[in-house]
This record gives structure tokens, C-alpha cells and sequence, in this order.
């Protein structure tokens, strides 16, 4: 096997330059001919009865071109979100402070701001519930009294199913000789993506409708926007999805929002192109976060260590409608079930409505929120069984080859590897001073897709030019990960030419085949094998061109070479002898033979340029669909993911028991990757992830005062920055899965989904208080020193 020219490869991301140099297009920067400029108005009230709306000042302020309201809807009875419970403007009551009661479109966006403070907006308030454990009670007050069919809602609770069991609980449950129960709290966090959330949505003469607008899933949205046509009696008319740069995502745009929806409505209305952009603060309130959780977990262990049971069940804070929150538990499922070898499970979940500020996905998609619990608890239950958390999570670390209780398919698995790798990486065992300790956490995470749809699949279209240079359309959405310059490396790899040679084209439903979105650490894996199978074709195409055109180019190349020998002349008109490397064509077993080599561009053209017979061009496709299952309708089972990630991190803190802060002195990241297609892409996807994962742990928390959202900026809401960095060591393990491209495993958001649990294991061992509710700020940690300390 030859060696790799670029997979594997410390190759710079190709959009940087662009992006470093400020030439990058975000959606502030884009504007249209003749654009409007549009704006919000959201509701004063957590839960309160509409009224009247009075829109007669506004109206006259000059600049406004159209205004709407529940009167002026053009789509009255169009909802949205995971269960269609949420129209775009509230139309007869508000249940969260974000909600969007009016919107106005004008031709500057201080007039649109001026018209929405004009707009008077008539309230009767309605007691509100904050709280998901009491919002579940009986006589709550009800968020929806209807469903979007028309039927009565009875209770608070989603009508959603989450539930997943597997052995026989109560008899391992017997068997147990140590046990641990537990409860433990998340809270809100926002994504706090740079670059803050817009679109523009404009129609064609033909009502054709284009939005241009950060997305990670441009054909959903492509979807969800036509069934709006539908609904404005555009029927049979198409939205075309065009996705700027992004600047950030996690997550954040992994929806269709309400201010979407209304753009393009406005835009309908006035007859011209329409633009929302929201400042930090519409950020933070117009937009969903990652959703809280309380999940009491119980797990047992026997006399020697070996995991025997895990229960748990958790409540989540849906806030007041549906997005893909909602849906969080299904990759709760994941770890709660599958983390380590555990012989029976049992999880479920509840999601409740309150009128606090609804959820949505998050990096990691509910893993952070189950993996703090369980790895909390593995070392609470280490602790009662008097044996080394790290040694006992050896003893019952995943292996490759094996079928988990959710049947999750395990093909290559490198978890002992990691935690060793942490052992060794942290000096486990020394003595440490006073106030210092050390704490690990593990994690598995979907690495090859996630089937949660009909179709995970990646579409891919490949087209050479006369000179060898490569086009890729891909349905890839680049969101900072770096998915481009795999493909890029992929298709050099395969067809033998250099990734300064490929350009990539995306985020375009009028140009790109369909592909899912980018979500689920699923790109790198789908693009890449979509990747292979283009570049695979496409080079078989030519060197069956060069089969048929190289003796010619040959002889054409060597007419004053007096030295050259035409022995070998024969072998050139078999495909299978020649290979392509260095945009060279040359026979595979004569590699050094120089003058029995031809340029892939000569090939290519005498291709395409065939006199009186018809020419080709390479151009090639391909849809790779992975190997999955949904999950069993009833059972919640099935392999969703071609492959699995695993880690570990190790951390070591000290705590300062006079003030509560925690220091982080030492952290190893240790990931099973299968294989580094480029291993700095990798790095800075788990520097990345580690970082926001400290945010989550130690400093990151919404304030919600009665729904309202009490630090709606980056003056109040912390977030890491570069002064609070620390040494942080990444260990590459590689275990070569048999299904990934090269080997390689999805990685995207690993990285943020076991530092909470570690850090907490580490305050443990520091100062002997265990924490369980989220973040660590100074004052949880400071009050639990002083409870123990009385």
C-alpha cells in the first residue's frame, strides 16, 4: 500500500485565508438592491391573553412599508416547531417572554425599530409556571389548550414517548453489593456563536421565493419553507436556500425560527426583499439554548466493581413549544445505555412545557447533560466500593465487536486506550498537595451519522475541467469544522492530484445535491465516503481516457528523444497498469520511467476535444447512504450510527476553599478518532469543544427571573476567552474503523461532552464536595466548602 500524500495530513483549513483576511461574506455583511429592513416586537408578558393590537401609529411613520400582526397574517393557521405548536406571529396568547407579536418592514432598520415601539399591544396576564416539575402537576396552569388539530390538551407534559430499556433490572439490581443514587441538575446555556443570527428573504417576478441565511441544514429549511409557500397559496412555487459564511453554529441554526418565517412573510407582503439581523441581546432572547435537566440516576456495581445496573430518569424543561430539544433524549439514550458494559438498563424522560424561553439542539445534543450524571455516579459508586474511579472504569470499558443493550453496533473501539492514555498523561497516582485533585469522565457519541431521518445520506457531484482542476457540489455545510479540506484531501487522495487543485462548492439548494445537514458529528464521515466514491469514479474515468490517448501523448513526448524505448508502449493501453500521482498519469509498476509519464490535463482534453467523435468530460456523482437504523418505534433500539466515538478526559484542579474558584492545572483530552484525515482539524475540534465544555462546567448560566432573561450579553453571561486557558494536551488514539473514510470517526462534538463530569470528579478529590448541579460557579463551590467544612 502506498503512502498517503494528504490524508492524514497537517493541511491549513481552505477557507481561513478568506476569513483571516476579512474577505469571508457573513449575513451582516450582505445587503440586496432595494432591501427593506425588518423587525421584531416580542411579547412584554411570560404568559398572557392578546387582547388588541393597535398598529395605527406605526403605520403612518414614514418608511413602513408593511406590518403584521395576527390581523395581517397572510397565514393565519400556519404552525411550526416539532409538533406544529408555534405559529410565527402569537395570534391569541403569549407564553414566553421571547414571543413574536408583531413585525414591521421599512427602509431602514431605526424606522422598523421606531414602528414596533409604536405598536400598543393590550395584555391580560395569566399565572405563568417556571418550573417543570410543578408545571407536570395536575393543576398547572396550561401553556396550550389545543394541539394544532384542534384537540384538547390535558396536561403540560409533551405527548412525546421516551423510553428504553434492556436485561433484567431487578435481578441485577440483586445481585448489586454497592449501589448509588443520585440527582443532578443542568441549566440553560446559550451558544454564543460570534457571529449573530439574520436572513434575507426576497421573492422572483415568477413568486419563487431565495432566502440567503446562515444555516446548517439548508434542504430542511428548503422544506419548511415551501410548506410556507402552501400556505401563502404558492403553491407549487420553490425557495431556493443560499447559506452565507456562518459565523458559528453548534447547534443554534440546526432549526427553522420564527424570524425566518417572518422575513418571509414581510417580504411577501411589501413586494420587496427583506432583511432581519439581531443584535447580541435578540441573540440571546430570540434564539433557542441548550434545555435544563434533572436526572436522578441509580447505578450498582458488585463486590469486584463490574457495573450491574443503570436507572435513571430525567425531566426536562421543554419551555413554552417545540423545537428540536424536544427530541434531546433520543441521543440521551446513547450513553445512558451504552457508556461501559452495563448487563441492564432503564431510562425515560419527560419533557415538560413552562413558560420559560424553549430549547433546542445544543453540541453534544442532550450527551453533556446525561454523561455529567453518569459519570458522576461512577465515581460516587467507586468511592462506596472502595476501588480507584480510573481502575473501575478499565474494568468495565467498552470493547469493539460488541452489540450494546440499545443495539448499538460497536466496530472498533479504542476506550481502554483513552483512559490509559489519561493515566499516564496525568500522573493518576501521585501525591498531591493540599486543595489539588484529579478527576476523569468517559464518553461515547455517535461517529458515523445518526439516523433520526428517512435518509442520512450525503449527495456529492465531482466535475474536472480541461486542466485538471476539480469542482466539488456538495451538500456539506461548513460551520468552522473544517469538512471542505477533508473533501478536498479525500479527492486529492483518491484521484492523485493536489488539494490546491479542488474547489468546493456549498451551501446552495439550486446548485448542491441534498444532504441532511450538518449535525450529529456527522460530515466528515458522510462527505468523505461520498468523497471516495466520486474521486474513485471519477479516476477510473481517466485513465480509461489515458488507455486510449497515452501511447499517442507518449510518442508525441519522446519524438526527440533519441534515448527512449517503446517496449513498454503495449502496457499504456491497459487501464489497470496506469495510476495518477502528482497530477502525473505515469505505469504504476514503472513509477520512475519520467518519459512514459503524461499530464492529467493533456489526458483530459484529448477527452473532451475528440475531432468528429463525440468528447467527454469527467463528471461524476454520488449519494452514500449509510448502513443505519432508525430507532424501533417501540422499543426506542436499533444501531443509528455506523460507528461510535470514545473518550476520556483527565483533569487536575485546585480550589481555593476561602474564595470557591476552581483552577485548571493540567487537562488531557484522549479521543478515539479512528483516523486523523488531518489531525490539526482535529485538535481544534477538541481544543474547541474542551473549551466550551469549561464554560458549561465553571461559568456559563442563563439567569431566568419568572421566564425573563435576566443577561441577555457578554457582559453578564461568561464565557471563556483566551486569559482563561490552560495546558491542555490532545491524545489522538486511532483505531482504524472498518467503516469510516480512511478509518476515520466523526468528532465534532465530542470534545465538550465529558469535561463537566471530570472537573466535577476533580473538585472531589480536591476538597471532598460533590457538586451536582450546573455550572461550578465560585459561590456553589465556596457554599459547599463551608457545608462541609460545619
Amino acid at each position: 500500500m502506498r503512502k498517503n500524500n494528504f490524508i492524514g495530513k497537517r493541511l491549513a483549513k481552505m477557507d481561513a485565508p478568506e476569513k483571516i483576511n476579512g474577505q469571508a461574506a457573513y449575513i451582516n455583511d450582505i445587503t440586496v438592491p432595494n432591501m427593506l429592513y425588518g423587525k421584531i416586537k416580542r411579547s412584554e408578558h411570560a404568559h398572557a391573553i392578546i387582547k388588541n393590537i393597535d398598529i395605527s401609529q406605526a403605520s403612518k411613520l414614514p418608511g413602513v412599508k408593511a406590518i403584521l400582526t395576527r390581523e395581517t397574517n397572510p397565514a393565519p393557521d400556519f404552525r411550526i416547531g416539532f409538533i406544529q405548536d408555534n405559529p410565527p406571529i402569537k395570534h391569541d396568547k403569549v407564553r414566553q417572554f421571547r414571543d413574536e407579536v408583531a413585525a414591521v418592514a421599512a427602509t431602514d432598520p431605526e424606522i422598523a425599530a421606531a414602528a414596533c415601539a409604536l405598536i400598543k399591544v393590550d395584555y391580560e396576564p395569566l399565572p405563568g409556571v417556571f418550573d417543570p416539575i410543578a408545571a407536570a402537576q395536575e393543576d398547572a396552569p396550561l401553556i396550550h389548550e389545543f394541539d394544532f388539530r384542534g384537540n384538547p390538551i390535558k396536561n403540560n407534559t409533551l405527548p412525546v414517548r421516551w423510553q428504553i430499556s434492556d436485561g433484567d433490572l431487578e435481578f441485577y439490581r440483586r445481585k448489586s453489593k454497592y449501589i448509588v443514587s443520585g440527582t443532578y441538575k443542568t441549566g440553560w446555556a446559550h451558544h454564543c456563536c460570534l457571529g449573530t443570527t439574520g436572513i434575507i428573504a426576497e421573492f422572483d417576478y415568477q413568486k419563487n421565493l431565495k432566502v440567503q441565511m446562515p444555516t446548517q441544514i439548508p434542504f430542511l429549511v428548503q422544506n419548511d419553507l415551501n410548506k410556507l409557500l402552501n400556505a401563502l397559496g404558492l403553491k407549487n412555487k420553490n425557495t431556493r436556500v443560499i447559506s452565507p459564511t456562518i459565523g458559528g453554529a453548534f447547534g443554534n441554526k440546526l432549526d427553522t425560527h420564527c424570524y425566518e418565517y417572518i422575513a418571509v412573510m414581510l417580504a411577501f407582503m411589501a413586494g420587496r426583499a427583506v432583511k432581519i439581523m439581531f443584535d447580541r441581546e435578540e441573540e440571546f432572547i430570540g434564539m433557542a439554548p441548550r434545555q435544563p435537566t434533572i436526572i436522578k440516576i441509580t447505578q450498582g456495581c458488585d463486590e469486584n466493581g463490574r457495573l450491574t445496573f443503570r436507572e435513571a430518569e430525567a425531566i426536562l424543561d421543554n419551555g413554552a413549544y417545540t423545537s428540536w430539544g424536544a427530541t434531546v433524549p433520543s441521543v440521551m439514550y446513547v450513553p445512558m445505555t451504552s457508556l461501559y458494559r452495563v448487563p441492564a438498563v432503564d431510562f425515560k424522560a419527560t419533557c415538560v412545557y413552562t413558560n420559560n424561553i424553549f430549547s433546542q439542539a445544543f453540541r453534544g445534543y442532550g450527551n453533556p447533560q446525561a454523561t455529567f450524571a453518569i459519570e458522576s455516579s461512577m465515581d460516587e459508586l467507586a468511592v462506596k466500593a472502595g476501588i480507584d474511579p480510573l481502575e473501575m472504569r478499565l474494568l468495565n470499558a467498552n470493547r469493539a465487536n460488541e452489540t450494546t443493550p440499545m443495539g448499538l453496533k460497536i466496530s472498533s473501539c479504542g476506550l481502554k486506550e483513552c483512559i490509559e492514555t489519561v493515566k499516564e498523561k496525568l500522573d493518576w497516582d501521585k501525591p498531591r498537595p493540599q486543595n489539588r485533585g484529579v478527576g476523569l469522565a468517559c464518553l461515547t457519541h455517535v461517529g458515523g451519522g445518526a439516523r433520526i431521518y428517512k435518509s442520512d445520506g450525503h449527495g456529492m457531484i465531482l466535475k474536472m475541467d480541461d486542466f485538471g482542476k476539480v469542482s466539488i457540489m456538495t451538500g456539506a455545510v461548513e460551520i468552522g469544522q473544517g469538512s471542505e479540506t477533508s473533501i478536498a484531501q479525500t479527492v486529492a487522495e483518491i484521484i492523485g492530484i493536489m488539494p490546491d487543485d479542488i474547489t468546493v462548492i456549498r451551501h446552495d439548494t439550486a446548485i448542491c445535491p441534498w444532504d441532511v445537514g450538518t449535525h450529529a458529528s456527522r460530515q466528515m464521515f458522510l462527505s468523505c465516503k461520498a468523497a471516495i466514491l466520486c474521486a474513485s469514479e471519477a479516476k477510473a474515468k481517466i485513465l480509461e481516457f489515458a488507455a486510449t490517448f497515452m501511447e499517442d501523448e507518449i510518442r508525441k513526448q519522446n519524438r526527440k528523444n533519441e534515448n527512449f524505448a517503446d517496449d513498454l508502449l503495449p502496457l499504456l493501453h491497459n487501464a489497470a497498469n496506469l495510476t495518477i500521482d502528482q497530477r502525473q498519469i505515469y505505469l504504476k509498476e514503472y513509477p520512475k520511467r519520467t518519459d512514459y509519464a503524461v499530464t492529467i490535463d493533456t489526458i483530459l482534453r484529448r477527452g473532451h476535444f475528440q475531432g468528429g467523435k463525440s468528447g467527454e468530460m469527467v463528471i461524476t456523482h454520488a449519494f452514500y447512504e449509510p448502513d443505519t437504523e432508525m430507532m424501533h418505534p417501540k422499543t426506542s433500539k436499533g444501531n443509528i450510527s455506523e460507528t461510535y466515538a470514545f473518550a476520556t478526559h483527565g483533569v487536575e484542579v485546585e480550589v481555593d476553599p476561602e474564595t470557591g474558584k476552581v483552577d485548571i492545572i493540567n487537562f488531557v483530552a484522549a479521543h478515539d478518532i479512528g483516523k486523523a484525515i488531518n489531525p490539526m482539524i482535529v485538535e481544534g475540534q477538541i481544543y474547541g469543544g474542551v473549551m466550551q465544555g469549561i464554560g458549561y462546567a465553571l461559568m456559563e448560566e442563563m439567569l431566568l427571573d419568572k421566564g425573563k432573561i435576566l443577561n441577555p450579553d457578554f457582559l453578564d453571561y461568561k464565557i471563556p476567552t483566551m486569559m482563561d486557558t490552560f495546558p491542555l494536551d490532545v491524545a489522538m488514539i486511532e483505531t482504524l474503523d472498518p467503516h469510516g473514510p480512511f478509518g476515520a470517526k466523526g468528532i465534532g462534538e465530542v470534545g465538550i461532552i465529558p469535561v463537566a463530569p471530570a472537573i466535577a470528579n476533580a473538585i472531589y478529590d480536591a476538597v471532598g464536595i460533590r457538586l451536582k448541579d450546573l455550572p461550578f460557579t465560585c459561590e456553589k463551590v465556596l457554599a459547599a466548602v463551608k457545608n462541609k467544612r460545619e
